[in-house]
């Protein structure tokens, strides 16, 4: 199951298991949210002390003349409103509470989550996924929380209310309005299933939508190089348009049931009239009495409404719920076992102090690799790479180098086999122990908001300025940072726009370096920049290399010809293996490779 697939959160059934596992995110707001459904009940008692409140005044003042009350009744009448008012400030003050600390904590669980999570689960999950969870999702799941439950509170109570003092107050009037129920209830359900499975097709939409925009705006220059701006707007307006037509039929289905249910209150009050009247007329009852049934009447029907109202939310919002927490409890295909993580933490709590020093030592022995797709990458591989030694990746598309790399990085992890650092199997220790040994550079370098110094210290958080410095002189980007009239409080804006390609790669070279890796991964760190640019960092990759493990990982020949051992893969083996002058004096496949590029 493929965890961006919106088909997959179609269940029309209320999913009991996904909402007691939202109930349990809220646990750290238990008090919170017992205090405000309290409150909540305060109100529905005083909801239905208020037309009790004016019946008083309507049997002893108005109908008898008699106005020495009058003063009684106002105070009591103003006491009320203060009571109300005091109660509904407190709970709507804490609903809100609970809704900006709930979303707070889904959006916590959700992004550590998602830092724990490996390369696969990005490889196969859309951003605009992601993002729509974080985003309208988390949001609806969190007003729906705090509201939900305050309505549901509010209005179950206050049901309850009407109907005992109604029935204390007369049978025959209080049978009457209870009448109603059933009609009630079959028109909330019809209603509800009819506006439940619209709602599931607009959230499915609005994933769409979401991942729409972040295509659009990632691959804008390519937009615009390849003069799609049209197409893209073709298939833009047909993902809006079908939101629009499923928008407008789910505010048609929620038009009808409101006026629904008052026709039926209507009819109720009509029929509350008439027996209220002629009873009035026989003074069976005081005209007090069903000024109160008729204010119970309308009271009634409100809190029944939004209690079905609540109730379809519920419904409309499962399928954000069921993505939430399917991200949430997202199984990561890599993780440490229980014993590795009490030895040695976890990413986001590790235990440094029971981290063993890397030496740099990796061992392939027998590995075989296959994506879950079926496509079979490395098979019975094996290589031995000793501690400071630098290795060449060489071959055309889909030889296995970048597999090869990702392994070592504990990216993926074989599908039989082991790898071994230092000589033990890599699973005995924890991915965080392992990441915090590597620099990685890739072949687009990524650069974050903030400044230049930000992004270098990126590499090693609790790095001096000086060592800064050092790091980017290394790598040979100190001179162009100190061309700007910031140096190095230089803003690169979002993805490092205001740099060239060349800069920012230096940039992240000084990044990786910064952390002392023990193993240092080159990813086609230099075939996007230019000569020049490419001299400098080859004089500081030939420096930094000594006493790490390097992997380059190069279709520019020229920048491996220094390394200790190069690599020739060809369908996941390796054909040839020796350094540069061995291959070119051998006449093989490297050799060809070479002779060509440089032809």
């Amino acid at each position: 199951m493929q965890a961006f697939e919106e088909e997959t959160y179609q269940n029309t059934e209320f999913n009991t298991k996904t909402w007691r596992r939202i109930f349990e995110l809220m646990r750290p707001l238990k008090k919170t949210v017992i205090l405000v459904i309290i409150l909540a009940a305060f109100t529905a008692v005083a909801d239905v002390s208020y037309p009790l409140i004016n019946r008083y005044g309507i049997d002893t003042i108005i109908a008898t003349g008699d106005l020495s009350l009058l003063p009684i009744f106002i105070g009591i009448y103003v006491a009320y409103m203060v009571v109300l008012g005091g109660l509904v400030f407190s709970f709507i003050y804490l609903a809100e509470t609970i809704r900006n600390r709930l979303a707070y904590i889904i959006r916590k669980h959700a992004f550590e989550k998602l830092q724990n999570l490996p390369f696969s689960y990005y490889d196969r999950t859309p951003a605009g996924w992601i993002m729509a969870r974080m985003t309208s999702d988390s949001r609806q799941l969190s007003d729906l929380l705090s509201w939900g439950l305050i309505d549901l509170t509010w209005g179950g109570l206050m049901m309850i209310g009407l109907l005992s003092v109604m029935f204390v107050l007369n049978v025959q009037l209080a049978l009457i309005t209870t009448a109603a129920l059933p009609i009630l209830v079959v028109l909330s359900l019809y209603f509800r299933k009819k506006i439940l499975k619209i709602f599931r097709r607009i959230r499915k939409q609005n994933s769409k939508i979401t991942g729409a925009f972040n295509e659009g705006i990632t691959g804008a220059k390519t937009t615009k190089t390849l003069v799609l701006e049209d197409s893209n707007y073709t298939d833009f307006e047909r993902l809006t348009s079908d939101m629009k037509r499923h928008s407008i039929k789910a505010a048609l289905f929620s038009g009808l049931y409101l006026p629904s249910i008052l026709f039926v209150a209507a009819i109720v009050t009509s029929l509350i009239y008439y027996y209220g009247g002629v009873n009035v007329a026989d003074e069976v009852i005081t005209i007090g009495l069903l000024y109160v049934f008729v204010s119970y009447v309308m009271q009634f029907f409100e809190p029944v409404m939004q209690l079905a109202n609540v109730l379809s939310h519920f419904q409309q919002a499962q399928a954000s719920a069921e993505r939430v927490v399917s991200l949430i409890d997202a199984v990561p295909d890599i993780e440490d076992t229980d014993d590795v993580k009490k030895t040695y933490g976890t990413i986001s709590h590790p235990k440094r102090e029971n981290w063993e020093p890397l030496i740099g030592e990796i061992e392939f022995e027998h590995v075989t690799f296959t994506y879950k797709k079926g496509e079979k990458v490395l098979n019975d591989f094996n290589l031995l790479v000793k501690s400071g030694e630098s290795i060449a990746l060489v071959g055309a598309t889909g030889a296995g180098k970048s597999t090869i790399v990702n392994l070592i990085c504990r990216f993926y992890e074989p599908t039989e086999g082991t790898i071994k650092i230092d000589g033990r199997d890599y699973k005995t220790r924890s991915l965080a122990w392992l990441h915090d040994h590597l620099g990685y550079v890739l072949q687009s370098p990524h650069l974050f908001s903030g400044t230049i110094r930000d992004n270098i210290r990126y590499g090693n958080l609790n790095a001096s300025n000086e060592a800064i410095i050092k790091s980017a002189t290394m790598v040979g980007a100190h001179a162009f940072i100190e061309t700007f009239k910031d140096g190095y409080d230089t803003q690169v804006n979002e993805g490092g726009a205001r740099l060239s390609v060349g800069e920012k790669q230096l940039i992240s070279f000084a990044r990786a370096l910064l952390g002392d890796p023990k193993i240092l991964i080159l990813d086609e760190a230099t075939s996007s920049i230019d000569t020049q640019t490419e001299q400098k960092i080859q004089k500081a990759i030939e420096t930094v290399m000594e006493g790490r493990t390097t992997f380059i990982i190069a279709h520019r020949l020229s920048t491996i010809m220094s390394a200790d051992r190069i690599l020739v893969l060809e369908h996941g083996k390796i054909i040839e293996s020796g350094t540069h002058t061995a291959l070119i004096k051998k006449r093989g496949h490297y050799y060809s490779l070479y002779t060509n590029q440089f032809a």
